[in-house]
């Protein structure tokens, strides 16, 4: 007969038996994406129960899809290109459920959704890619917004490299908004903003400078249109009083208009060409990719463009298959007629990263000159 001291013997000499112990599952070892020495790529979805799985690129035409195939095993994939070195956003779409890539670590984030990242390199490297040079830092800031009613907030911030060694230097700084349905990141998590600073501060072609990036999305992300109609005016007040009091209190921020600029892309844009043309007196320079102009842009800063004159940089970029290229070109065309002193580059590309990484590298070397 086994006793209590026994039974709990034989119990702990049970546990451990490897026999015993439970069976972890092998690792999946499918690979997503592959990126061939041909610049093809190669996608794949491990999902044996579903009946039709599509795939989506941001090369790709918008509204348009890849077919995916399946195997015996289950898996399904798609091989295409080759593709332009560049940093691309991709999704599958699951049975009608649009899903980021489970078995690729490298996701973009967004206020809605997610998808993934897939990188075809080039060589030698882009601007956009990490090269061997001194790299700069990038810092998420938390701060209670009082505009938008406590929120608390989060503020990228790029410091240049040498930034925490030379104590006693202050920095001009670019404020670079995102587009809707972004994340205060995307400059840096798709826009390699931090990789495009670093490579040409190396060459030497832009001047030391942070960068920052708040969230742009005052008004949450998906709310009625109405309530949209009010997130530039709301997202104005709360850069000028939340975001630069922070940054200014926490960073060493050179003072002045001229050491002070504003970009972005898409919602983006027209937020820096709203709020740039509000405040000439706070900033000397503005960028604005693929932006969202605003289409009262005449009338609403009739005052504003008789003194354009001051900014020392106005730069509008957009890409010719780009929804939004119509309202750039008017833009321009407005400019053009009052003589106001712009560039515009019409390139080609769409709505993408791939057209605004190469902007962000155009405009940042005129900065602060």
């Amino acid at each position: 007969m086994i006793g209590p001291m026994e039974l709990r013997i034989f119990c702990a000499a049970l546990l451990l038996t490897p026999a015993a112990w439970p069976q972890a599952q092998p690792p999946d070892t499918l690979v997503s994406p592959e990126v061939h020495a041909d610049r093809r790529a190669t996608f794949r979805l491990r999902a044996p129960k579903a009946s039709q799985v599509t795939f989506f690129g941001d090369w790709m035409r918008t509204g348009t899809d890849e077919k995916m195939t399946q195997d015996a095993a289950g898996v399904w994939s798609v091989t295409l290109g080759p593709l332009d070195p560049g940093l691309y956003l991709y999704t599958f779409n699951l049975d009608g459920l649009t899903i980021a890539d489970p078995i690729n670590p490298r996701v973009k984030l967004r206020s809605r959704t997610s998808a993934s990242l897939v990188e075809v390199p080039a060589d030698p490297p882009a601007l956009w890619q990490a090269r061997d040079v001194p790299h700069g830092a990038v810092e998420i800031n938390w701060g209670k917004s009082k505009v938008l009613g406590g929120q608390t907030r989060w503020i990228w911030v790029y410091t240049p490299p040498g930034y925490e060694k030379q104590r006693g230097r202050r920095y001009p700084v670019l404020y670079l908004f995102h587009g809707s349905n972004d994340i205060a990141g995307g400059w840096v998590l798709a826009g390699c903003a931090n990789f495009i600073l670093d490579n040409l501060l190396a060459e030497k072609k832009a001047v030391p400078m942070m960068v920052v990036m708040p969230y742009g999305h005052a008004v949450p992300f998906g709310s009625p249109r109405e309530a949209q109609a009010k997130n530039t005016a709301l997202f104005e007040e709360y850069l000028l009083k939340d975001v630069m009091p922070l940054v200014e209190s926490k960073y060493r921020v050179a003072p002045g208009r001229p050491k002070r600029a504003i970009a972005g892309l898409s919602m983006g844009g027209g937020q820096s060409l709203s709020i740039g043309f509000s405040h000439l007196d706070l900033f000397s320079a503005i960028g604005a990719f693929s932006a969202a102009a605003p289409a009262d842009f005449e009338t609403r800063f009739a005052g504003a463009l008789k003194d354009a004159a001051r900014l020392g940089v106005l730069w509008i970029g957009c890409g010719r298959e780009d929804s939004l290229f119509e309202r750039s070109q008017k833009l321009s065309d407005l400019l053009t007629a009052r003589g106001i002193r712009h560039t515009f580059r019409a390139t080609a590309g769409a709505h993408t990263y791939t057209v605004w990484r190469q902007y962000l590298g155009e405009f940042v070397p005129l900065l602060f000159r």
